[in-house]
């Protein structure tokens, strides 16, 4: 197994590849290397991915004044990101992100049962989802690509899926994020990357975050019940609190949210009709001047806000010795340390005709693009 090293350069990006550890794949036993991408541009940014999960697991950029941070969560070795508490940390998600309602799909009148996970429902691709696989890659100068065939009733799936997933550094500051896939029979794939994201760096928890000023670009939401799971109505958000298209600073609302300490849903993006890409949502983090916008194709973004997190020991009213820690690169990680923009169809799609249409069909194309463009004001 190779743990060499690679380097190249093309338009004032500086790329390398290395050997970031080992995976073994409980299935086949099978011991592989996990590799490493990292890109640096001449303004300062630099992106980690390695091939585990298809993982961002680090993103450095620079603040007003020079300072330099990592801002988005992760684990410094592979022990932290086989650890049974890493809440999907920067990883590609799939065959479907999201909630599945009730474990159950049905496409052209056949219903699928699929690996209930999260109750009697199913989060994020089930028990062996494509965040916990080691993905091929091949490398051609400073884009990487990293390839997955999820086989045949994988975690219920109906068809062979064959996921390609590239990632690219630009030197203005994009990182850009493109999700194919092609199936043998008809099927769900609903994919997306679960960066999370703290402008002020990744370890600087919730009283850094709720400084950030957030925006998204919908009109609605879609409605879900007590367990996430959605009702099937799409609610206007004029004069509620899911109103983020006007930028509301992060404290002033995260805990007004009825039901929830902190958002955890579903928005419906605005597309715009003569643009391929359109704007989806943004961060700003006044005090270091980074900011975040992200664009995409793709229907809906969930906003999530680390609510599952476990509790900061200093904050939490039970008994602390019954918290556990989650440790990440430089320390615990605690509730509400991070937000995720999750560029994706509305969740549970496949199963209400009046969401976006969600199912792939063979000779068809499943293709999700996602750009972070990052700043400093």
């Amino acid at each position: 197994m190779s743990t060499s090293a690679r380097y190249f350069q093309k338009n004032d990006v500086e790329f390398e590849e290395d050997h970031f550890g080992l995976f073994t794949d409980k299935t086949t036993g099978e011991t592989s290397s996990v590799r490493r991408f990292t890109w640096r541009n001449s303004n300062g940014v630099c992106v980690q991915v390695i091939t585990y999960g298809a993982t961002i697991t680090s993103i450095k950029l620079p603040g007003k004044n020079g300072e330099i941070d990592d801002i988005v969560m992760g684990f410094k070795d592979m022990e932290g990101y086989l650890n049974r508490l890493n809440p999907y940390f920067g990883a590609t998600v799939g065959r479907v992100a999201n909630r599945v309602g009730y474990a159950r799909i049905t496409i052209d009148d056949i219903t699928y049962n699929v690996t209930a996970n999260l109750g009697q429902h199913q989060l994020h691709g089930g028990l062996k989802g494509f965040d916990k696989v080691n993905w091929n890659y091949y490398v051609k100068d400073t884009k990487v690509v990293l390839s997955y065939l999820s086989v045949d009733l994988e975690e219920g799936y109906p068809g062979d899926v064959l996921v390609n997933v590239s990632f690219e550094l630009s030197n203005s500051n994009e990182f850009l994020v493109d999700f194919k896939a092609t199936t043998t029979k008809p099927t769900f794939v609903n994919l997306t990357n679960h960066s999370y994201f703290n402008l002020a760096g990744h370890n600087k928890g919730a009283e850094e975050l709720y400084k950030h000023v957030i925006a998204i670009n919908a009109d609605h939401t879609t409605d879900v019940d007590e367990n996430s799971i959605p009702s099937g109505k799409i609610l206007p958000v004029r004069g509620t609190i899911f109103d983020l298209r006007t930028p509301k600073v992060l404290g002033d609302v995260i805990h007004k949210i009825p039901g929830y300490d902190g958002y955890d849903h579903n928005f419906c993006v605005n597309k715009a009709t003569d643009q391929e890409m359109t704007f989806v949502a943004s961060a700003v983090h006044p005090p270091s001047g980074r900011a975040l916008e992200v664009y995409s194709n793709q229907p809906g973004v969930q906003f999530y806000c680390s609510n599952s997190i476990p509790e900061d020991p200093k904050k939490y009213r039970g008994d602390p010795a019954k918290l556990e820690r989650l440790v990440g690169k430089d320390g615990a990680y605690y509730k509400h340390g991070a937000f995720c923009f999750e560029t994706q169809n509305w969740p549970d799609a496949v199963n209400h005709t009046d969401f976006p249409p969600a199912v792939l069909y063979p000779g068809k194309e499943y293709h999700h693009k996602v750009v972070y463009k990052f700043f400093v004001n």
